[in-house]
């Protein structure tokens, strides 16, 4: 722990958390508090978070990022903010009602707050954003200059909160910082990568094709020492950082390091790329017959042998970040976790 975490995480002003219940939240919460930091978080839940923390120093507000009455008062006498609440379903952005619920929240949610901040005279403000806030960069590793445009809902709406974050830090004197992991893994996960590892383990997924993609990951605790460092590094002010496990996966290693980490063979075949891409489509066509009118097989396998490769190395240069984890050190605890609920379920 370096002096200038102490300095920053041990002041008797509380440090606000939005967020603070969910995945990466909780994360950051109890690195906060190992810090001994004064965590207060922003809650829409009480009873939940009070069951959480019922024997943590965490101060619960109720609140919403839609309230400006309630962002005032969780911003009171708060010097350090980290916003990590948002909408995070990325995928869910085919219909008028999801796009605007990724504006309202991810967006509009995020300019409430900067204002709340600004007005209380919060000194730090580090937001949680996404890979996502860029546009797909296709076959290749990207790094921060990578600045096309995002293409779906979810991420115009955290590109438009990243822009207004380095505006009122340059507005306000603020210390602001956009921080940006690739896709997330660890305890509580959900989403793709948990369903890959649940269909490698129950035998539903064929052996992968080795095709040369490359996809970054990045293990929970990481984007809380990121997120730790984006407050603390002086280096950081008005920056904005990819985040990931320094590692980038082609779909076919995921699929080996889940079977070796199962303590399973790796079959030596694999069925080829466009067989799979054929299923797929045939998969699709089926799902658009019985009325479903999306891609979602197609989706999916592009999440297995499409690319989205982030090049970390700025922030590790600039805020002496170092992963501690990549997925094949974290998949034993991760199948742990996955027997656990599947054995609460059975009891």
């Amino acid at each position: 722990m370096n002096a200038r975490m102490i300095s920053a995480f041990s002041a008797p002003q509380p440090v606000l958390v939005t967020g603070g219940t969910g995945f990466i939240g909780r994360s950051l919460v109890a690195a906060l508090l190992a810090r001994g930091a004064q965590v207060r978080m922003l809650v829409r839940d009480q009873a939940q978070c009070s069951r959480r923390h019922a024997e943590e120093a965490v101060e619960n507000m109720s609140g919403d990022l839609t309230d400006i009455a309630s962002l005032a008062r969780a911003c009171a006498g708060v010097k350090t903010l980290f916003h990590i609440a948002g909408f995070a379903h990325a995928d869910a952005g085919d219909t008028p009602d999801f796009a605007t619920r990724h504006w309202t929240v991810n967006a509009q949610g995020t300019f409430n707050l900067l204002d709340a901040a600004r007005t209380a005279g919060v000194q730090r403000f580090v937001f949680l954003s996404s890979v996502k806030a860029v546009g797909d960069p296709g076959p290749r590793c990207v790094d921060e200059s990578w600045d096309t445009p995002p293409e779906t809902p979810y991420g115009q709406a955290k590109r438009a909160a990243e822009e207004k974050v380095r505006a009122v830090g340059r507005e306000a004197g603020m210390h602001t910082v956009n921080v940006r992991p690739a896709l997330v893994y660890g305890p509580g996960m959900k989403a793709n990568l948990l369903r890959l590892i649940e269909a490698v383990r129950r035998g539903w997924l064929p052996p992968l094709p080795e095709t040369g993609n490359r996809r970054s990951l990045v293990h929970v605790n990481d984007v809380a020492q990121a997120l730790l460092l984006a407050a603390t590094h002086p280096a950081a002010t008005g920056q904005t950082y990819f985040v990931t496990d320094g590692r980038a996966y082609s779909g076919r290693e995921l699929y080996q390091l889940i079977r070796q980490a199962l303590g399973r063979p790796v079959p030596n075949w694999a069925v080829p790329a466009k067989a799979l891409w054929g299923l797929a489509e045939l998969a699709d066509g089926a799902r658009w017959i019985m009325g479903y009118r999306n891609r979602k097989a197609q989706m999916m396998l592009d999440k297995l042998l499409g690319w989205a490769c982030y090049d970390s190395r700025r922030i590790t240069d600039e805020l002496g970040y170092q992963p501690v984890w990549d997925l094949e050190r974290a998949l034993p605890a991760l199948f742990e976790e996955i027997k656990q609920h599947a054995d609460s379920r059975a009891s």
